[in-house]
């Protein structure tokens, strides 16, 4: 290990925390990388000088905590954390492939009906017009990390049955992709149906995302509203001093 993973004997905090502690503390400053294993039970007891119990027990901590996962016959894991930069316009496949990991998708609803009220005030169409509603829970190397939930109109895509894990891909072979867009990000808790979706607790972290899209000409595109894992994604923006473009 790059880091200290020595105990103090005289700390009244119980020896598992101080480990879990300590092992928290390299992932959040980079001593340890996102998707690294750890050596084996037996391997950081013998560095710790702790019994296998205790080191279980911090890890199970971890585990809870979303900062390692544990994968069958294969070991214990800090976990991939993927990164979207907030300035790039790119999907969810795009950027699960891009961290390495194998994007896809559980379908919960796809459909056509015809745009509500509001959704037709948002992408400035008239009444009655035909919209894909896309529901989906979006997986990354088979581990849920977001629900999405876009509308779409039906005009942009090709048949809503031809759309597989990317639709920036469906829409951009339909020669409708996107140029750019609008992003709103907020905190949340996520609730009993987006825990269990998410594999998660009920009331745990989750960003809240809203995303307009629009063609080069400014005719919109789509509307996705998104739940993230809070403890899995992080949203990455490049920042410049403003005196720079002024």
């Amino acid at each position: 290990m790059k880091f200290n993973l020595q105990t103090r004997w005289n700390d009244h905090t119980p020896l598992y925390i101080q480990l879990a502690n300590r092992l928290r503390d390299g992932i959040h400053e980079g001593q340890i990388a996102y998707g690294d294993a750890l050596p084996s039970e037996r391997v950081l007891s013998e560095l710790t000088g702790t019994s296998r119990v205790t080191i279980r027990k911090a890890l199970d901590q971890l585990v809870d905590e979303g900062l390692l996962l544990r994968r069958h016959g294969s070991g214990t894991f800090i976990t991939p954390r993927p990164e979207q930069p907030g300035t790039s316009l790119s999907g969810f496949s795009a950027d699960a492939v891009h961290c390495g990991q194998a994007p896809g998708s559980i379908w919960l609803v796809k459909m056509v009906s015809v745009a509500t009220v509001d959704e037709a005030a948002v992408l400035a169409l008239s009444a009655g017009t035909l919209v894909a509603r896309l529901a989906r829970v979006r997986i990354a190397d088979e581990e849920p990390l977001a629900i999405e939930h876009a509308i779409v109109p039906v005009a942009m895509l090709p048949s809503i049955e031809l759309i597989s894990d990317s639709l920036y891909a469906a829409l951009d072979h339909h020669g409708n992709r996107p140029s750019n867009g609008v992003q709103k990000i907020r905190a949340s808790l996520a609730t009993p149906i987006e825990a269990g979706l998410l594999s998660i607790k009920e009331g745990a972290e989750v960003l809240r995302i809203e995303r307009r899209t629009f063609l080069a000409d400014g005719t919109p595109v789509e509307l996705t509203r998104s739940a993230y894992r809070g403890d899995r994604y992080e949203f990455v923006a490049d920042l410049r001093d403003w005196c720079e473009n002024s």
